[in-house]
């Protein structure tokens, strides 16, 4: 168990954080217990988590074991099939878990859970759906608890070029697609696009047309879609892929045209950076500054903005994006201990304060972010009407991983987005 002078900010001394919910724990004595954690985080995610895990221990007298691995998708099956499951498994996303729910290896965390989510996360009905899976008796319940989250619904820019061209962040999808005919028209580019990731090419449109989905239909639609219970070349899914098509298939909105596909999603977005500008904006998600060519200055050099939903349309503020799933694989009162104890504000500011921690929970102080472009991204999620996960994850990997991205480089190559589609959903009847 870790010293309280170990914990990476002293009890009571930081006025960001909620120490009222660091003292409840207290009340919790689980001095003695152990409770082990199984999940994907490794190098200084590792030292991330078990930083945030020490305020347990140290509140609770509990010893947390977390281990890491980069095998966890298939270390967990194995060792849930040989019942000698970790308490609590970390999901790098729901798929694998749901396999597991319905297989009787994870346990319900119960509907005082289920209503704590719905409550205290914004879009927290998004939430609970996510972490529903049918168990083994069929029974719909909640398994899985998210904590930890990724914003994809971004669009980057210089606010140095902006301000140079007169140009405003625009609040709305109408006022995007007209700042880039605006573009255009002042005799500039628009946007910086490319689909090149070596085999793993055409993933970004994916992104693209799944944030085209929640802006063009109800979050229900998106639902359908991802289990495939409305086929791929549905005429909502092919309109969703035009919407993609409007920006990526007109030779004057993008920087390299004809070859968005050829071009690297790692060095798209430098078009943004030379002078006079290649493009003024580049849409992906909060990892991509790591490819900012270096000495980029956040807030500065380079800043972001929602993607935003059409006003026209009435479907609030959705947001895609991923997550880590929590699941109780070897249901003990330690492991749900654990789960209560990721409820808590403490739980998450003392992870925002530190590096790459982004939240839901509606309690938490968003002053805890260790710098503004964390908040940014933190208050776009607190902000969120609808959260999605990212799709193609939830497809089956043949379709997610394999058609889905293969039929958007077809796409901006030329193919119309119906037989695009109608191929696509050829490649998912083939493998049921």
């Amino acid at each position: 168990m870790s010293a309280q002078a170990d914990l990476v900010f002293r009890p009571g001394e930081d006025p960001r954080f909620n120490w009222e919910s660091y003292e409840a724990l207290k009340t919790n004595d689980l001095s003695g217990k152990t409770v082990t954690v199984f999940g994907p985080w490794l190098g200084p995610d590792k030292d991330l988590v078990e930083n945030t895990m020490a305020y347990f221990e140290e509140a609770t007298g509990i010893d947390v074991q977390y281990s890491g691995s980069d095998s966890f998708e298939q270390q967990i099956v194995i060792d849930t099939q040989a019942g000698s499951a970790p308490d609590v498994s970390i999901f790098p996303q729901p798929g694998l878990a749901s396999d597991l729910a319905g297989k009787g290896f994870l346990a319900p965390l119960g509907s005082d859970t289920a209503d704590w989510v719905r409550d205290n996360y914004a879009a927290g009905q998004s939430w609970v759906d996510l972490g529903t899976f049918k168990g083994k008796d069929g029974k719909e319940e909640l398994f899985g608890f998210f904590y930890k989250v990724d914003v994809k619904s971004l669009v980057w820019y210089s606010p140095d070029n902006f301000e140079d061209a007169g140009y405003d962040v625009p609040q709305t999808m109408e006022e995007l697609k007209a700042l880039t005919e605006q573009i255009v028209a002042d005799g500039g580019t628009p946007w910086c696009i490319g689909l090149g990731s070596g085999g793993a090419t055409g993933w970004p449109a994916t992104d693209w047309v799944e944030d085209m989905m929640l802006r063009t239909q109800p979050p229900e639609v998106y639902d359908q879609w991802v289990r495939n219970e409305i086929p791929f070349n549905d005429p909502k899914v092919v309109d969703a892929i035009e919407e993609f098509g409007w920006f990526a298939n007109n030779e004057k909105f993008v920087d390299t045209p004809g070859a968005v596909a050829a071009s690297d999603f790692r060095d798209s977005p430098k078009g943004l950076f030379s002078s006079p500008p290649a493009c003024y904006m580049h849409r992906q998600a909060s990892f991509i500054p790591s490819f900012f060519p270096e000495g980029t200055e956040m807030g500065v050099d380079a800043d972001f903005f929602y993607f935003p939903a059409y006003e026209g349309k009435d479907l609030g503020a959705p947001v895609l994006g991923a997550g880590t799933v929590f699941a109780l694989t070897n249901d003990t009162p330690e492991g749900r201990a654990l789960i209560e104890f990721l409820k808590s504000p403490i739980a998450h500011e003392v992870w925002m304060a530190q590096s790459g921690f982004l939240t839901p929970h509606k309690g938490v102080n968003v002053d805890a972010y260790a710098d503004d472009t964390l908040k940014g991204l933190g208050e776009i999620l607190l902000g969120a009407t609808t959260f999605r996960f990212d799709g193609s994850d939830l497809m089956p990997g043949a379709v997610g991983a394999g058609s889905f991205w293969t039929g958007m480089v077809d796409f901006v190559g030329g193919k119309p987005a119906d037989q695009v589609g109608t191929e696509i959903q050829a490649s998912w009847d083939a493998i049921k």
